[in-house]
């Protein structure tokens, strides 16, 4: 009897031994479970944590950049020469990256509509054709006309018996299609009551226009400046035309998706880009300076550039400038150099910065 309760006692002392280990193992490793889930719910967090921060840094940085594109001899090439522009939205943590230059409009608003640049400065003509071509391009400030302005001209080769628009009769006439040439040439025509069937346009850039002149494969050539200045001092080209007989607006053209996604810093850009303007038109020898620079042209070129140009001011588009180019715009449709009507209201870029002047 005593034997089998020592033996009994000892199986009991080996079960019990048995569970007391067993608990603890398990509750050891419940520990171990539960120290790690809580690390992994740690990590989780922290990796979402570094994950959000590194898509918000991603987002500010695009958000923090504006590229501006430009022709030769525009306000924005000379901002980036003189180099205030960076300075003043460097403060701002904005980066302004560059692109170009280009020959013409079309090239600058096809670098816009590819996503090569988010602001660049156009006339009026070019900007509408984009917009009414689909291109997802709005306005955001605007350089109202100068009635005096002589920054457009039709010309003809120094020894050309053309002398005035009646003489453009039976000829060909140099324009770029669907922009400021081409609406300076139908314009003139429509004020000296010629037919514009009896004038032949032949589309050109301008790159492409000035020699066809030069060498007579066109009779005259509707243009801007600087193309006059250089036609006219190095070439001796000549005016048959003044004034413009419906001067236009300068427009600095935004990408549809920079207007909505970055506001902030289009607005910025803008806004500098006509303090810039401002300091210029204080300044011309200056700006005669940066389009030596720019141009490559000589000293007397760049001088009547400027002076021919007239002032460089910009501002956000008020209900006059929308009705005034609204007009423009549907004159364009009625002769149908626009496939479709603008509604320059609803062009006019997202920015909340209307002008109340």
């Amino acid at each position: 009897m005593v034997n089998y309760l020592k033996e009994h006692r000892f199986q009991y002392k080996q079960k019990c031994s048995a569970s007391i280990i067993f608990a603890i193992a398990t509750s050891f490793l419940a520990l171990i479970a539960s120290s790690c889930s809580q690390q992994t719910a740690i990590n989780v967090a922290a990796n979402s944590d570094s994950s959000s921060k590194t898509l918000t840094t991603k987002t500010t940085e695009k958000n923090n950049v504006i590229r501006l594109g430009y022709q030769k001899g525009g306000i924005i090439p000379i901002a980036r020469q003189r180099g205030e522009l960076e300075r003043q939205l460097v403060t701002q943590n904005i980066k302004v990256e560059w692109s170009g230059p280009f020959d013409r409009c079309a090239t600058l608003l096809s670098s816009l509509n590819g996503n090569w640049a988010d602001i660049g400065g156009c006339g009026d003509i070019p900007s509408m054709s984009g917009i009414a071509a689909g291109q997802p391009l709005c306005i955001g400030s605007v350089q109202r006309p100068s009635p005096d302005s002589l920054s457009n001209a039709i010309l003809v080769r120094g020894d050309s018996p053309i002398r005035k628009p009646a003489d453009l009769v039976g000829k060909k006439v140099a324009v770029n299609q669907g922009g400021a040439g081409e609406y300076l040439l139908l314009k003139v025509l429509e004020k000296e009551k010629i037919p514009k069937e009896k004038v032949q346009r032949v589309y050109l850039s301008p790159n492409d226009a000035a020699p066809a002149l030069y060498q007579g494969s066109v009779d005259a050539w509707a243009v801007w400046e600087p193309y006059i200045s250089i036609a006219q001092l190095e070439h001796k080209a000549r005016r048959i035309t003044t004034t413009h007989p419906a001067p236009t607006y300068g427009i600095m053209v935004v990408r549809g998706d920079a207007a909505k996604e970055n506001p902030v810093a289009v607005k910025a850009a803008l806004t500098a880009l006509s303090e810039d303007g401002e300091w210029l038109n204080q300044h011309t020898n200056a700006a005669s300076d940066f389009l030596v620079k720019e141009l490559k042209v000589s000293d007397t070129v760049a001088k009547q550039v400027t002076k021919n140009r007239g002032p460089e001011s910009y501002v956000f588009p008020n209900t006059g400038d929308i009705a005034n180019l609204q007009k423009t715009a549907d004159w364009l449709l009625e002769q149908k150099i626009i496939p479709q009507r603008v509604n320059i209201a609803t062009a006019v870029c997202p920015l909340e910065t209307t002008a109340v002047r």
